[in-house]
């Protein structure tokens, strides 16, 4: 089932022509459909130019940065808990808080991703213990304007923290913070939004309870 009530049509659109491009362009050997593909992708580019204010060539970087089939990018997320309140990272970008976390690394599992963004974020030791949910990033947006360009899939790990100890200071991270389900900080919305956190409260209140899919 989809669900687009939070997704503007000219991103759906621009997503969908540029996928079915470049994956004309990986798979197709012949010059006349690579040059029809091609006019795809330029099409699609200039839908999110028109849309974002970016130019044509910064959006064919966008696409450059996911060669290949086009599937939707990984965020990895950590739900540390001390207490009644949940780890939150304050991000420099824009001065708002989320779960600590960003894009998987390639060669790393997933669950090692959520312990590595802890310990590089927030300054603590953590292990994973349990996957609380897989999320649509892109479903249930509440931040009044759409996620960047790409698609995104959201794994959050419950994270028991061992050890360690916040650092001075990051070049992403202005500072850390622990905060209960009803004293929650303006949020980074892309990052980590209030559904994605009560899912994160109610994991924590009952560890039997199933990972949340979408």
């Amino acid at each position: 089932m989809t669900d687009r009530a939070h997704l503007p049509d000219w991103l759906h659109w621009a997503r969908r022509i540029e996928a079915i491009a470049q994956a004309g362009l990986t798979y197709c050997e012949s010059a006349y459909d690579r040059e029809r593909y091609s006019q795809l992708r330029a099409l699609a580019a200039e839908i999110l130019s028109a849309h974002t204010g970016a130019s044509d060539a910064t959006v064919l970087g966008w696409f450059d940065g996911q060669p290949g089939y086009a599937t939707p990018k990984v965020d990895v997320r950590a739900a540390c808990f001390r207490g009644d309140a949940i780890l939150l990272v304050r991000e420099r970008s824009d001065g708002r808080w989320c779960l600590p976390g960003g894009w998987a690394d390639v060669g790393d599992a997933p669950a090692a991703s959520a312990e590595r963004e802890v310990f590089e974020e927030a300054g603590f030791t953590a292990r994973a213990e349990r996957l609380i949910g897989v999320f649509d990033a892109n479903r249930n947006h509440e931040g009044g304007k759409p996620l960047s360009y790409y698609h995104a899939y959201k794994l959050i790990f419950a994270c028991g923290i061992e050890g360690g100890q916040p650092p001075e200071h990051t070049h992403e991270i202005s500072e850390i913070g622990f905060f209960t389900r009803d004293a929650l900080p303006p949020l980074s919305e892309a990052r980590t939004n209030r559904a994605q956190l009560e899912r994160c409260f109610s994991a924590h209140a009952d560890p039997s309870l199933d990972a949340h899919f979408e």
